[in-house]
């Protein structure tokens, strides 16, 4: 998901009542619920789509689940005492606790995959020890109707407590209904696949933007898909591991690991483009050009009769 939906989940369950464990809570939770997404620096040193391979991946495992949180609430925990040593720590802040700061930053960590989880774009959950991706096709990457909840919610929870009224029960009730959110569209994404199901070896069924109640269904396999209906990808893939492959397109191994729904067709303006079923018409992000000699027609012409 966005970051700003990881933001203000973390803000939302500090206003559930954890931001009063220990001064600093609310940081810990919203910092916490972006962490993972550390793994952004790769833009300083990955090229073209190289980041689709790295992405999601060793920062959003396992280890990272504890390493994360235990990073950022000594930082936290040391943010604390250099203020207090001179002499700026603010009177109304809470005494700090670090098992406390790892708790919640532990929380807001973990609500992070778990949310990433519920897109179609994947996550390597156990990154390292296996590179398998996982996806839940519940919710669009951005849901602007989940926007709308958490900020109604987080603004409504933090007025109320300002003004000195009950101000946590708004956001456990904000909370409820955010996961009674997650689950229906986890059950229109079944009913929708289910009712494809035997129209590919992979059927996924995609949430598009702002209409969370529709779907579009991708089925296929081996660079042939439908979407909607339409069929995508008249070439066979290229085998990325191949010599000649390789040296003349370094970046479709990086592509080919990542993609779900992998394809090769021909953009308006003749370029050989491999793209993902889930991403068609975002060039360049989702994208990788390949030359033609290297695309092989699925069902060739057959050859011209002798005279």
């Amino acid at each position: 998901m966005d970051n700003l939906t990881h933001s203000l989940v973390g803000a939302l369950i500090g206003q559930c009542g954890l931001k009063k464990k220990t001064g600093l809570a609310m940081p810990a939770l919203i910092i916490g619920a972006n962490l993972p997404d550390v793994d952004a620096a790769c833009f300083f040193w990955l090229e073209g789509v190289e980041h689709l391979a790295f992405r999601r991946g060793i920062t959003h495992g396992p280890p990272a689940w504890l390493l994360l949180p235990l990073v950022l609430a000594g930082i936290l925990w040391g943010f604390d005492r250099w203020q207090a040593k001179r002499g700026k720590r603010p009177q109304g802040r809470r005494a700090v606790s670090f098992k406390w700061l790892y708790l919640l930053s532990l929380i807001g960590c973990l609500s992070h995959p778990a949310l990433d989880w519920m897109n179609v774009y994947g996550i390597r959950l156990l990154e390292p020890f296996s590179s398998q991706w996982f996806y839940g096709d519940v919710l669009f990457i951005i849901d602007i109707w989940l926007w709308a909840l958490l900020i109604f919610s987080v603004w409504f929870s933090l007025r109320r407590e300002k003004r000195g009224g009950e101000w946590m029960k708004p956001a456990r009730v904000a909370l409820s209904v955010m996961l009674a959110y997650i689950g229906l569209n986890a059950g229109i994404t079944w009913a929708s696949e289910r009712a494809h199901e035997g129209e590919g070896a992979i059927v996924i069924a995609s949430p598009p933007p702002a209409m969370f109640w529709e779907r579009d269904i991708i089925a296929g396999s081996d660079g042939r898909f439908r979407i909607n209906g339409e069929k995508w990808g008249d070439f066979d893939l290229p085998e990325a591991d191949k010599p000649d492959i390789a040296a003349a397109v370094p970046q479709a191994a990086p592509f080919l690991f990542w993609s779900r729904t992998p394809l090769v067709h021909v953009a308006d303006d003749g370029r050989y483009l491999l793209s993902d079923a889930r991403y068609l018409g975002r060039e360049g992000s989702f994208t990788v050009e390949l030359p033609a000699e290297v695309c092989e027609p699925t069902n060739p012409p057959p050859e011209p009769a002798a005279d």
